[in-house]
């Protein structure tokens, strides 16, 4: 099977930068096996995938949800029954701080295990079915785009 390393595609993603390579390497199979795939579907299913990958959940959304829902758990519990359960908004927030500072947090390491994914991972899947699609077709002719700026510059002087 070909290795596939995505991380120039994906530069700058500080949560790739803190998962494992291994589990890297797996969401980016996964990639490669979901666009091999489609390559060969009709325009109608590959429209369907990018409107699933549209809403798909990064795993910024799964770290805020969860740390909202035990925050709200904790906040309910420690007024009702006893303070102790403030622990876990106390520790909820600790891990939404790291995460946004540092792109990890413990969560992270369990839920890449899962193989959710970035943002950015979503996306580069999203964009290689558009441009099996077809939708960048235009913007390889240069030429022509320069061309037609150029015109454009010219009768914009006119005016």
């Amino acid at each position: 099977m070909e290795m596939i390393d995505y991380s120039e595609l994906s530069r700058g993603d500080r949560v790739r930068a803190n998962t494992p390579p291994e589990i890297n390497q797996a969401i980016d199979t996964e990639i490669a096996a979901m666009v091999r795939f489609y390559a060969s579907k009709t325009d109608y299913e590959i429209s369907k995938r990018i409107e699933e990958l549209d809403m798909e959940w990064d795993i910024g959304r799964y770290i805020e949800v969860r740390a909202s829902m035990i925050s709200l758990v904790g906040l309910v519990l420690g007024l009702k029954k006893s303070r102790i359960w403030f622990i876990l908004p106390a520790i909820a927030s600790t891990f939404m701080l790291q995460y946004a500072i540092q792109g990890w947090c413990p969560p992270v390491s369990i839920l890449r295990r899962f193989g959710i994914r970035t943002r950015q991972e979503i996306d580069l899947e999203k964009y290689a079915l558009k441009a099996l699609r077809g939708d960048f077709d235009e913007i390889s002719s240069t030429d022509k785009n320069t061309d037609r700026a150029k015109k454009a510059f010219n009768e914009s002087k006119c005016v």
